[in-house]
């Protein structure tokens, strides 16, 4: 029997961040491996999922339920705002959720649940934020024994006239409404502020994946970044009075990393937004790879349907799986 779990973690800024855990109840210590050429035991493994803008719990469910049918454990994380999260009082961009919702996360994972292994899936912003955290958090970069990002960019979206030109009206029309009502535009469950989507915005026009609040030097005197810090490219040319550059840093992110994109999105994450950011880590064991009707797949799919759909529960599901017991430990 399938069951959801509500438990509510608190951030070091306050909030009530809703951490779902979905498993099948009918557990056992080991589990069949259904997949050819493996390992035919393997370990329950604990899976991180959470969702970009617009989203909530909703997004991961389907996947995290068929994974835990697999006999695995999943845990949604619900960005502030959204679903059963607190609504905070204060504005709030992807930074944000990422500094302080997935720290919070984290910490719950491997302070207060000990885990001795952990895989993530996301979904769009979802996967920005993660990045993001794991430049502001080094140390849990071992912790982590893969990354499946879906449909994930964070600056390569204007990369033609028109389309820069679409990111352009639509950060005027967000500004001139204050958020994007994604409920009556049938975009998502939640609406979004101008304020959390301005930072979206302005990467994408401005080509950069910079800090809205961090400094170079506060993370330069970050003691859990020392070592980061010295593993950096030595070509940067940034003071301590700029912004943090996440990109910077991504190198550093050694995760083995399973990037999906989707032909059929052309405006979130298109194909070349996601290999722009997917081409920032160096792990030489990372797979990128674009669905499409043109490769032989069973859809061009859109920036939705890449992760909730029919076709994607066939054909990508059990791709994520396979990326998941491949790096299993």
């Amino acid at each position: 029997m399938m069951t959801r779990t509500l438990h509510l973690i608190t951030t070091k800024d306050d909030e009530k961040i809703a951490v779902w855990k979905v498993v099948d109840t009918i557990e056992n210590s080991t589990i069949a491996n259904p997949l050819e050429n493996s390992l035919p035991i393997i370990k329950p493994q604990n899976i991180f999922l959470t969702h970009g803008t617009f989203s909530d719990k909703q997004t991961c469910l389907k996947i995290a339920e068929y994974l835990a049918g697999l006999g695995h454990h999943c845990y949604i994380m619900e960005w502030r705002g959204h679903g059963d999260s607190s609504m905070p009082k204060e504005k709030f961009n992807f930074e944000t959720v990422a500094t302080y919702d997935y720290e919070a996360t984290f910490r719950y994972f491997f302070d207060e649940l000990t885990f001795d292994n952990l895989h993530c899936i996301t979904h769009s912003g979802g996967g920005i934020g993660l990045v993001m955290f794991l430049v502001q958090n080094p140390r849990y970069i071992d912790k982590i024994n893969s990354i499946s990002m879906f449909a994930c960019q964070a600056y390569g979206a204007a990369s033609k006239p028109i389309s820069h030109a679409k990111i352009i009206a639509a950060k005027i029309f967000t500004r001139m409404l204050g958020s994007i009502p994604a409920r009556k535009l049938k975009m998502g469950a939640c609406d979004e502020s101008y304020y959390t989507m301005s930072q979206w915005y302005d990467w994408n026009l401005q080509k950069n994946f910079k800090s809205s609040f961090i400094k170079q030097s506060t993370f330069n005197e970050s003691a859990f970044n020392v070592s980061i810090v010295n593993q950096a490219s030595t070509d940067t040319t940034a003071t301590d009075d700029e912004p943090l550059d996440y990109r910077q840093y991504m190198p550093n992110i050694t995760i083995p990393v399973y990037a999906i994109s989707a032909r059929g999105d052309s405006f979130i994450s298109p194909t070349h937004g996601c290999q722009l950011l997917f081409d920032n880590f160096k792990n030489p064991t990372n797979v990128f790879r674009e669905y499409a009707l043109s490769h032989g797949d069973l859809d061009d799919y859109t920036h939705s349907r890449i992760m909730i759909s029919r076709n994607a529960a066939k054909e990508i599901w059990p791709t994520v799986m396979a990326w998941i017991e491949k790096h299993s430990h």
